[in-house]
């Protein structure tokens, strides 16, 4: 049973002491990396508050995830989270309100902003925590090995993408004092972080949340452009020679695919531009007389080719029909020279991790802050990011608490 708002309010404020206690205290030099994880994620004497916490959900960090991962959040539907995420920072003592949007904002000491979205692609995954299988054996519906064995796994809809990386961050900011926003629709339009960066100035830092492990660090994402090609031809019986608008729409996104298939084979998915027909649609007019069509398509952009260029060798395949253009997401790639990148990779190792940067091939809300804000920034979260939108997504415990421990020192290095 899931506690009430009554109960996680209560046990927020019984957690905040310790979570406040733990910032302003040294972890034992001769503790393991496990152990520092969960001294940073505030363990604490209430180890099932209101009495509906699983038995592993024994610190701020797992309560406040377990919660926010019972709370389904689709894109547009995230207001139930948002509050939840608000008593916590009120629950610690840090105001925290809900913007316009929905956005979740709690700005402090802009040293850093940690950011991550608050709503999920739909699914309802039921939340629990199962320990990981023994090593060489898979839990039923999965092929992806998570977890140590015999440790807790919290499973859920958001675990990885990106309610984890979320409460990481905003655990993290509560220790640090940094600014935090949650932000929405991550996953449909980025109608959050557009609303951010129009409204607030550049931070010193940003740190975007998203699932890299917790031992990694995501410096690049390509770019998206995305596209609808309408078209009317006259009707007419199929079994005329002369193509229909539907054939002029396949024939061009064929020149499309020609066009971007790279020379090289072997060229790496990070650095191609990739095209990939959405949905397809037509057929006669209401009143018979045309054939209609409609295709709306993408294409990833990598961060060696210039967004203007892809639309001028796209558009330079048509013969016929038009192609409106949405407003482009441009690629990033950030240097893994910057104060952040180093810090990071300097607390990843301090909690006895090999660190990995990352190049992704989707996108994320860092391109939009990229592309607004000259400052430096990474991509960081727990998660293996193989489970963003699985049935099977589900996120070890440790791993968030060495998220939290990674963030906190790297936050505590920029102040």
């Amino acid at each position: 049973m899931s506690p009430t708002t009554e109960e996680r309010r209560a046990g927020d404020q019984r957690d905040a002491a310790e979570t406040a206690t733990d910032a302003d205290e040294h972890t034992d030099t001769n503790a393991s990396p496990t152990d520092t994880a969960a001294a940073d994620a505030g363990t604490g004497s209430d180890v099932v508050a209101g009495g509906g916490y699983p038995r592993a959900c024994d610190t701020p960090a797992r309560k406040l995830l377990y919660d926010m991962v019972a709370i389904p959040s689709p894109s547009r539907e995230e207001a139930a989270a948002a509050e939840r995420l608000v008593d916590f920072f009120e629950a610690n003592d840090r105001e925290a309100w809900i913007d316009e949007v929905g956005n979740v904002r709690a700005p402090a000491n802009d040293a850093v902003l940690l950011t991550s979205h608050v709503d999920t692609v739909p699914g309802d995954i039921p939340v629990e925590v199962r320990p990981a299988p023994p090593a060489g054996e898979l839990p039923d519906s999965s092929t992806v090995p998570i977890g140590e064995p015999g440790e807790p796994v919290l499973w859920g809809r958001g675990s990885v993408d990106a309610t984890g990386p979320l409460v990481a961050m905003a655990v993290a900011a509560v220790k640090t004092g940094v600014s935090f926003a949650g932000v929405v629709r991550e996953e449909v339009d980025s109608g959050g972080a557009r609303h951010l960066v129009a409204e607030r100035d550049a931070p010193g830092a940003v740190i975007n949340g998203e699932p890299s492990g917790w031992d990694g660090i995501t410096l690049g994402y390509r770019g998206l452009l995305e596209g609808t090609y309408v078209n009317t031809s006259e009707s007419g019986h199929s079994s005329r020679p002369e193509p229909n608008a539907i054939q002029h729409a396949i024939d061009w996104w064929h020149g499309v695919e020609e066009a971007f298939t790279p020379a090289d084979p072997d060229t790496a998915v990070f650095e191609q531009v990739t095209t990939k027909p959405i949905s397809l649609d037509g057929g006669l007019s209401d009143d018979g007389l045309a054939v209609e069509t409609t295709m709306d398509v993408q294409l990833r952009i990598p961060p060696s080719r210039p967004v203007d260029e892809i639309h001028e060798l796209a558009e330079g395949e048509l013969s016929t029909g038009t192609v409106n253009w949405g407003e482009p997401m441009p690629p990033v790639m950030e240097s893994p020279r910057t104060d952040i990148a180093r810090a990071f990779r300097v607390a990843i190792r301090a909690a006895g991790g090999d660190v990995r940067l990352l190049r992704k091939t989707g996108t994320s809300d860092m391109n939009l802050f990229a592309a607004a804000w000259d400052c430096p920034m990474v991509t960081y979260g727990p998660g293996n990011s193989e489970l963003d939108h699985a049935p099977d997504e589900r996120l070890p415990l440790s791993a968030l608490d060495h998220a939290v421990t990674v963030l906190t020192d790297v936050c505590r290095e920029q102040l």
